[in-house]
């Protein structure tokens, strides 16, 4: 099946010379939720707006279920939703007049039965008649996703949905977004927010610097990249870590009381019989043991920072990827 956004060899390069895009390729898949992530001046506001019309690329092609988002702009705007980060409405607009303003704007007929199951779905019908500066911050962003909705797209973005919003809205508007992609809506959300990612994304894109550095499924990617850690506690602390256990990636807590192995998450069992075999050798015995996984923010900040002997993001992507092929 063809993906329903498609994304080739774009650019975006600003009158000042900044360039916020360099020759970016992407494929949103139909039905997905895709998390794009990326620290503040990444480039994902820059590459959203571009897929939505508006802002016009330096260069490349962006198609939207095979409609070109500059040659055949209405078709391809009206396939696309968007929750921006900021709250745009009429203060002094009634909810159901700025959602019902919204749909008639792509020049979708009238059709309130439609209008007001966006609002139900949204908790926003007892609020249908208040005007817009009476609402609360997670009502507004409520409204804005109303907006969004209006038009009937197919896909819809969300960029930092959830910013500034309790966790209880937060929850709420994860259930909000499994929904509509139970519906058949594509998902593209960016968020600081790796919880969130790590949470609701079937698929996972890293973007810094203007530059998709990862595009991976969201198991896959904490299976290649996470890391877990095997804690043992010793029964009597130890000074340093034996010459028999030297063959493995050990470390030794401050005060001696536990030996830490860190092993790939997709490493097998195996080398941890072969070091608890080692241990029982040594005449170390242990009375608790526990594992840790490491997060999907623990990978995004690694990925980021370039860890790995120092080596940049793509160059340990790439290393990541050659030792595990």
């Amino acid at each position: 099946m063809p993906p329903i956004v498609s994304v080739s060899q774009l650019s975006k390069t600003y009158g000042t010379g900044f360039k916020a895009l360099k020759n970016i390729n992407l494929e949103i898949r139909r039905g997905e939720i895709f998390a794009l992530l990326g620290p503040n001046g990444a480039g994902k506001t820059t590459l959203i707006s571009i897929i939505c019309g508006i802002v016009n690329p330096t260069g490349g092609t962006v198609m939207v279920d095979g409609r070109n988002i500059l040659t055949d702009y209405r078709a391809a705007r009206e396939m696309i939703g968007l929750v921006p980060q900021e709250l745009t409405t009429d203060s002094f607009e009634t909810v159901w007049a700025t959602v019902s303003f919204s749909r008639g704007l792509f020049g979708k007929p009238k059709n309130p039965a439609y209008i007001e199951k966006v609002l139900k779905d949204l908790a926003l019908w007892d609020k249908r008649n208040n005007k817009i500066i009476t609402l609360s911050g997670g009502m507004k962003r409520r409204v804005l996703i109303a907006k969004a909705l209006s038009h009937e797209p197919r896909v819809l973005f969300l960029d930092e949905p959830t910013a500034g919003v309790d966790v209880e809205l937060r929850r709420d508007m994860w259930n909000l977004v499994r929904s509509l992609k139970d519906n058949g809506v594509t998902i593209i959300l960016t968020t600081h927010y790796i919880e969130e990612a790590e949470e609701m994304a079937d698929r996972i894109g890293v973007i810094n610097g203007g530059e998709i550095m990862l595009v991976e499924d969201k198991t896959e990617l904490m299976r290649k990249l996470g890391k877990k850690q095997l804690t043992l506690q010793l029964d009597n602390p130890l000074q340093s870590v034996p010459p028999a256990l030297a063959a493995y990636n050990v470390e030794l807590s401050k005060d001696g009381g536990e030996l830490i192995y860190t092993y790939d998450a997709e490493g097998d069992r195996a080398s941890i019989a072969t070091l608890l075999k080692a241990l029982d050798d040594a005449g170390i015995p242990f009375k608790d043991l526990h594992t840790t996984q490491s997060s999907l923010e623990d990978i995004f900040v690694g990925l980021l920072h370039g860890e790995n002997g120092g080596k940049s993001t793509a160059e340990q992507v790439e290393a990541q990827r050659a030792t595990r092929s």
